[in-house]
């Protein structure tokens, strides 16, 4: 359940449209590394994740995605409102026009709208937190270049906040992986399970401990739990 603010997160005050540059910062909504995908991304995570402090993390990150969808939004809005006709062929915006006028539209810099391919859900805790730590560098990334093309200040302002944000996010899902390291049963090799599906493998190793076995916590359960001579429940 969400409590909703009346207000962005940061606030968008753009005073020179612009819809070339608009054509740069929409990636953020719509493309393979944006806000809406990032968002989708960590809020369907965490019903999968089995420890209650990566499941805050991702909630309370999943939910910053979404406000800055709207501070994108708001971004491409002021760049592209009341713009002429010519402008709008003058700035190459006139295939966006056709379809959606000055909508906003989770479309890329490319004009490729969003797709659900963009986020990824393995429901492996490391494989999901692997992908979140990339998710983050090649966003940063992403409004990197965008400061690149932009000399705008009123642009740059904005774009300069969200980037600080993905760099958090990034530490922050650093943490969440720590996190998940250090709860793991195997120590030494804790990729040999997955925490959110195996819980023979969970069982195999209670109080965090692989009961002395010797095996492998895979090996350790086998065989529909059974205890295969290494003290398992």
């Amino acid at each position: 359940m969400w409590i909703y603010d009346k207000k962005l997160e940061y606030p968008v005050k753009i005073k020179n449209p612009n819809a070339k540059l608009a054509k740069a910062i929409i990636t953020q909504l719509g493309g393979p590394d944006g806000e809406l995908g990032a968002s989708l991304r960590y809020l369907n995570q965490r019903y999968s994740m089995p420890y209650n402090e990566v499941i805050g993390i991702l909630t309370d990150i999943g939910t910053e995605e979404l406000a800055h969808m709207e501070i994108i939004a708001a971004l491409v809005h002021q760049l592209t409102r009341n713009l002429s006709v010519d402008e709008i062929k003058k700035a190459g915006f006139d295939a966006y026009f056709v379809d959606h006028t000055t909508g906003v539209y989770p479309v890329s810099a490319a004009g490729v709208p969003y797709t659900a391919a963009y986020f990824a859900v393995k429901g492996d805790v490391f494989a999901d937190l692997n992908e979140d730590l990339a998710a983050e560098q090649k966003a940063r990334v992403t409004y990197d270049n965008i400061l690149r093309l932009s000399d705008d200040p009123d642009v740059c302002d904005v774009i300069k906040f969200l980037r600080a944000r993905e760099i958090v996010h990034y530490q922050r899902f650093g943490d969440a992986l720590r996190i998940s390291q250090d709860k793991a049963c195997d120590k030494k090799n804790f990729y040999m399970y997955n925490p959110a599906f195996d819980k023979a493998g969970l069982d195999c190793c209670k109080d965090h401990k692989n009961n002395d076995c010797g095996k492998s916590i895979l090996d350790c359960c086998r065989d529909n739990n059974k205890n295969n001579g290494c003290g398992c429940r």
